[in-house]
């Protein structure tokens, strides 16, 4: 995924650029320079050994310093890394680089203050609501930020939503049981549920995660006993999860209610990227 993102900026979506034509004829072609990476804002550090490669494949022979590493807290001010190696290959990395780690470290922060909230009541989970293409990265600065990963993508974990059941044509206990019979007791199930009454039905068609979708948090402390309750007469660990429109203000008060986990769309689709910056001048 670097590779392509790197040849969206040099050579355009049809592949008929020529390149960064600034720097091939503003900069000597001998010109060498060093650059630091430089931390602005507060936040989680995602993505380091990211913006090294991408300097590695403009410039193989570049010579990287990392100063930090991934999941450290950072502060303004704090050097990340530095980069000597030729010039026109680090101005072609800068913006390519600083884009995915500025996004990364991003997530990673909004991650962090997520899990702060929750203060150890419950484990703070990603979602599918990924940039495409970037899912992989993105997913893995959740975990630098402290978080953990719902199910990758379609064919790692079922999932019965509300539009599953909507259209199968059968209630959630019967969807759950047959999704159990297909495929086994080594693939996770997850049932999401409108009310206390499709939680209480994806638990006998045995789920291993309830998704308690749009609950309140009265509506999750009144309900979670009820749940775990019900698990304990199936013999199979069943976890409870908070999840819709759950905001940093709010957090906490779901990671009292009694669920184990919840889950975060906000962690990848609206995390605003940490303020990093890139400064490059001419070796003597």
């Amino acid at each position: 995924m670097v590779v392509p993102a790197l040849d969206e900026d040099r050579y355009g979506p049809e592949r008929k650029g020529r390149g960064d034509i600034t720097s091939d004829h503003a900069v000597p072609e001998a010109a060498r320079a060093r650059a630091r990476l430089v931390c602005k804002a507060r936040g989680r550090l995602a993505g380091l050994d990211v913006f090294a490669r991408v300097v590695e494949l403009c410039d193989p022979q570049a010579r990287i310093e990392l100063l930090a590493k991934d999941g450290d807290a950072i502060t303004p001010g704090v050097v990340l890394a530095r980069f000597e190696g030729r010039a026109r290959a680090l101005l072609l990395a800068e913006r390519t680089a600083l884009n995915l780690i500025q996004r990364m470290s991003g997530t990673a922060s909004a991650t962090a203050l997520y899990v702060e909230r929750c203060a150890g009541r419950a484990r703070v989970l990603d979602t599918r609501k990924t940039t495409p293409n970037l899912r992989t990265l993105e997913k893995y600065a959740v975990r630098c930020g402290g978080g953990e990963n719902h199910r990758f993508g379609l064919y790692d974990e079922a999932m019965v939503k509300n539009n599953h059941l909507d259209l199968a044509g059968r209630g959630l206990e019967a969807v759950v049981a047959d999704l159990r019979s297909a495929l086994g007791p080594a693939v996770r199930i997850t049932a999401e549920a409108r009310d206390e009454a499709e939680a209480l039905a994806g638990i006998a068609g045995g789920a291993d995660v309830i998704l308690l979708d749009n609950f309140s948090v009265e509506a999750l402390r009144a309900a979670c006993p009820k749940l775990r309750a019900a698990a304990s007469t199936r013999g199979r660990a069943v976890e409870l999860e908070a999840s819709g429109g759950i905001t940093l203000e709010t957090i906490g008060g779901f990671a009292a209610s009694g669920v184990d986990r919840i889950s975060v769309g906000a962690l990848t689709h609206s995390a605003p990227a940490l303020d990093l910056s890139l400064y490059l001048e001419p070796t003597p």
